[in-house]
């Protein structure tokens, strides 16, 4: 956990420095606090850092060599997009997180942000697939085929409810390059989506409801 922070840092500033030459991540059109692009980079971060955590497990954990690969690949490419994230996050100067603990107010006419009113009124807790505390740490306490296929539920449950916020940035977010990354977020998950179902099914398992 510790070799991940570092790597994150690293990252981060790596993401700075590169953004500030970058088309249309100009401090003096930093996008508004309430705005999709502030609201999907904040709350696509935290929803990421989990998948990292996983993914960093997994890659210790699993003796399967595809299900290492699949880790590394999804921790690799995680970490340098909440670098990039935070990099914008830092720029627009914006908070890491929302500062009232609440998620995809942004999604505005999505349901997954809509309270019984009918209005944005966000949600507290867990974003959609997310893994709870229990399930993590009964990740970790399995091993063997049992950790690679809980390991594979999780993190397809994790993708599958990440994907409409990816979906919302992609249609909705203001700055282009939120856009594209919104949208690189949807098609790379969607095939290790993919990938992860075929795993699942070979191993005579189903994926979570």
């Amino acid at each position: 956990m510790v070799t991940v922070a570092v790597v994150a840092v690293l990252l981060l500033g790596a993401a700075v420095g590169l953004l500030i030459k970058l088309p249309g991540s100009d401090t003096s059109a930093a996008p508004a606090k309430d705005s999709v692009d502030v609201g999907f980079a904040q709350d696509m971060s935290v929803h990421h850092l989990q998948g990292i955590t996983m993914a960093n497990t997994a890659r210790d954990k699993t003796e399967n060599p595809a299900i290492r690969q699949l880790a590394f690949d999804i921790e690799s490419t995680q970490l340098e997009q909440v670098g990039r994230m935070k990099g914008w996050l830092t720029l627009w100067g914006m908070p890491e997180q929302s500062p009232d603990d609440t998620h995809m107010k942004w999604m505005a006419s999505s349901s997954h942000a809509h309270g019984s009113s009918g209005t944005a009124t966000g949600q507290t807790g867990l974003m959609p697939g997310m893994a709870t505390s229990e399930e993590l740490a009964r990740l970790r306490s399995l091993s063997g085929d049992q950790f690679d296929v809980y390991f594979l539920q999780l993190m397809l449950r994790h993708h599958q409810g990440g994907a409409p916020m990816a979906q919302y940035g992609a249609t909705h977010a203001g700055v282009p390059v939120v856009r594209t990354l919104a949208e690189n977020m949807l098609k790379s998950q969607s095939s290790e989506s993919e990938y992860m179902k075929q795993l699942i099914a070979e191993r005579g398992a189903a994926p979570l409801p």
